[in-house]
Parts: C-alpha cells; sequence; structure tokens
C-alpha cells in the first residue's frame, strides 16, 4: 500500500509540474474559470425564469402541480450543470487545438463534486438520505475528482472474504450495505404511501383493505430482497444448503411468529374484527383496533394505553366485538318509583324521555319501559334503548339518559324513592 501511495503521489508530482510548464493547461485554466462565470451569469439569469414558469399556483394541488414543486427542488443543480456543459465544450476547443484536456477534465470532475455537494445540502431533506450522502456520497465524488476512483473500486473488487464456496469481496458488500440501505429506505418509503393509499379508498372493506395494504408491504419488500441479491451477485444455488440448514432452525423457534402472522391473514379474511373496532379480550381488557400488524394487533384503552395482542389469541381466545361493522348496541337503565305512583304511566313518560336523546336509535328497537318488580322502597323499573357506538369514553349515553329519566320524573311530581327504616321500641324504652 506504501509503495501504490508513492506511485500515486509521483505521478501527481509529475502532473504538476507539466501542468505548471505547459502553456496548454494555462489556457484550459481560463477555460475552466471562463465557463464557471458564464454559468453563474446564466444560471442568475435563467433561475428566477425557471422558477417562474415551473412553479404553479398555491391554490393547485393536482398530480402534475406536485410534480413541478418536485421539480422545482433541483433548481440548486442549475450553476454546477451549466458549468460542467460549458467546460465540456470547452474540452472539446482545447483537445483539437493542443491536443490534450486533462485540466478540462479536472475541472469537470470538480464541477460534478460540486453538483453531489448541492445535491446532498440542498436538495435531500431526508435525515437518512442526507446522513448517507455526507459519509458516502460525498467520499465517492471526492475520490473521483482526484482520478481514484478505479484503482480503489480494483482494489476493493480483487480483495474479500471467502465463507465456503461463496466468496465476497469488499466492493461486493460495500456496493450491498450501500444499495441495501437506499433500496430498504426506498422499500419503507412506497409501503407507506402505498399502504396508505389503499386505505384511503373508502369504497372497498375495511378487512379488504388491510389485507391489501399487508399484501402490498410484503411485496414490496419481497421485490427488495430480490433485487438486493442481484446487486450483491451471490449464487443463489450456492445458498441452497445453508438455507435449508436455517429454515429448520427457524421452523421450530419461529412457530409462534409463524402461527401469529397466519392468523392475522385469517382476521382480514375474515373481517371478524378489524381497525376502528371496539372489542373485549376474554382476560377483560377491552380498546379499538387501532392497527393490525403481521404479528400482533395493537388496542387502545380510553385512557390512551396500548395493548399488543398476539394476532392468535383473537383465533383461539373468545373476543367480545362491540362495534362489529357499525352494528348498534343495546345498553339498560335502571330506577324505581315509589309506590304511591301511578305505575301505568310510567313506560310511556320514560320511553318519550328517551327518544329525545338524540343518539338513541329508533331501529332495529325503540327505546323500552319494562316493569322489573317490586322492592323493598318502590317499584323497580329498567329502560332498553338502542345507540350507535360504545358507552364509554367521549360517549356518556347511560348518564345522559339518567339525566332524562330524573328530569322526566321530576316534571311529572313522581317521587324517586331511597331505602328507608323504621324502628321500634319495646316496653316503651329506649335502648341505651
Amino acid at each position: 500500500m506504501i509503495e501504490t501511495l508513492e506511485r500515486y503521489a509521483l505521478q501527481t508530482q509529475t502532473i504538476a509540474l507539466e501542468w505548471i510548464t505547459s502553456p496548454a493547461a494555462y489556457a484550459q485554466f481560463g477555460l475552466l474559470v471562463g465557463a464557471y462565470l458564464l454559468a453563474v451569469v446564466v444560471s442568475a439569469w435563467a433561475r428566477p425564469r425557471v422558477d417562474r414558469f415551473v412553479r404553479p399556483e398555491v391554490e393547485n394541488h393536482t398530480s402534475f402541480a406536485n410534480v413541478r414543486r418536485f421539480t422545482l427542488l433541483f433548481l440548486p443543480l442549475l450553476l454546477p450543470l451549466l458549468a460542467y456543459a460549458f467546460t465540456a465544450v470547452g474540452e472539446q476547443v482545447t483537445r483539437s487545438i493542443f491536443g490534450s484536456g486533462a485540466v478540462i477534465a479536472l475541472g469537470k470532475r470538480i464541477f460534478v463534486f460540486l453538483a453531489v455537494r448541492r445535491v446532498v445540502n440542498d436538495i435531500i431533506t431526508d435525515p437518512f438520505l442526507k446522513t448517507l450522502g455526507r459519509y458516502v456520497a460525498l467520499p465517492i465524488a471526492g475520490i473521483y475528482v482526484l482520478g481514484l476512483l478505479d484503482p480503489v473500486l480494483a482494489i476493493l473488487a480483487t480483495n474479500g472474504i471467502a465463507m465456503g464456496k461463496i466468496n465476497f469481496s469488499f466492493l461486493a458488500i460495500a456496493r450491498a450495505l450501500v444499495a441495501g440501505s437506499v433500496l430498504f429506505w426506498l422499500g419503507r418509503w412506497s409501503a407507506d404511501h402505498g399502504t396508505n393509499y389503499i386505505r384511503a379508498q373508502e369504497t372497498i372493506r375495511v378487512p379488504t383493505r388491510e389485507l391489501a395494504a399487508k399484501a402490498f408491504e410484503l411485496g414490496i419488500f419481497a421485490v427488495v430482497g430480490l433485487v438486493l441479491l442481484n446487486i450483491m451477485g451471490l449464487d443463489l444455488s450456492a445458498l441452497a444448503l445453508l438455507g435449508g440448514a436455517v429454515g429448520v432452525g427457524l421452523g421450530f423457534g419461529l412457530q409462534k411468529i409463524a402461527s401469529n402472522f397466519i392468523s392475522g391473514i385469517i382476521l382480514l379474511l375474515e373481517g371478524q374484527a378489524t381497525v376502528g373496532d371496539f372489542v373485549e379480550l376474554d382476560g377483560g381488557e377491552s380498546g379499538t383496533i387501532i392497527k393490525m400488524g403481521a404479528r400482533a394487533t395493537i388496542l387502545e384503552t380510553f385512557d390512551g394505553k396500548w395493548i399488543v395482542v398476539p394476532n392468535e389469541d383473537f383465533i383461539i381466545s373468545r373476543i367480545t366485538n362491540w362495534s362489529d361493522a357499525g352494528s348498534g348496541n343495546r345498553y339498560e337503565v335502571e330506577f324505581s318509583v315509589s309506590y304511591d305512583t301511578d305505575i301505568n304511566l310510567i313506560p310511556k313518560l320514560i320511553t318519550e324521555a328517551v327518544k329525545k336523546h338524540p343518539a338513541v336509535l329508533l331501529d332495529p328497537e325503540e327505546p323500552d319501559c319494562e316493569l322489573r318488580g317490586f322492592g323493598d322502597s318502590g317499584v323497580d323499573f329498567g329502560v332498553e334503548f338502542w345507540v350507535e357506538g360504545i358507552d364509554d369514553g367521549k360517549n356518556k349515553y347511560t348518564s345522559e339518559v339518567r339525566f332524562l329519566i330524573w328530569n322526566a320524573l321530576k316534571a311529572a311530581d313522581i317521587e324517586i324513592p331511597f331505602p328507608q327504616r323504621e324502628v321500634r321500641y319495646r316496653d316503651g324504652h329506649k335502648p341505651v
């Protein structure tokens, strides 16, 4: 390596001496400076005009308008690209006159570096891609400017790591790391946008949307994996034996994961529970389904807690779904009236009062007031009513119905009894 560095240092010294003593080199330097200044002038003139021509109206949010906004992100590249183009024209001129264009070629590589730097600093906004650009793209562009990219690639390609019949060169490893990072980021981005688009299609049933979203996400990452293996140049037949051994081990170790995955697919296909449903588990926990993953389903309780439930539990356990397909739920409120009350008036009075609640449904049944029994302190009644939703969290159906019953009884001057006890003294003496 030291000898290689010494050789490159000697070559650099020789080239520098040639440039210092060569009139053609000075001419090329002059063309570089002229090309850059011309690019600055043209860029300053063209950039505001291109911006006005391409930028859509603020209220325009069509797909074509979004493409135009995306195009404007690349305006910072106008200056280095113009400088590169003008320099390329100057290179043809110098090669035709002097038969040499090494300085011009160096200038072109410098403008390429400036273009990459503009992309990393001014165009890319995603934190992951910006980090990848700073620590991968910019160093590669710097090596390219020095003219050492091909030798470095050759060294990385001829050295590597051997694992049995599989050989990994350092170039393949580096390419796999970079390409894998970009591909999985792109896959994650595509999966997120694709699943959001699928879930936004309200004309499709929720279980079908969830199943399609999961299938799309799995398909994206399957394609990413195959593309990555192809980029690495791996012989898939050499991985067959290793894959078989690993598959047997995973088959025993990941039975639960496979069971949960298949259970999740069954849930999405049958649609017995889906996102937005309020469910009660066999253990007593309850909450709204906010996400159905490949391994588990997430419930959110009314106090903001998340409950992670394995998908298998929805198959092998008894789950109560309070909002399946948006069906209504029936609740009841019990109350009592005094024995002095004409109880024949109570059913109509209470049902009319409960009907006034805006959330109470008349279908499948209207509110129904029933005589439940004769208690110690009063006559016991109960009113049943249907509502669309869950009586918890933001909804206070039973509480509001109790208010309606109270107000209706008070307005009719009907007494609501409370427990009373009669105490008698024997022999006319009070107890001590």
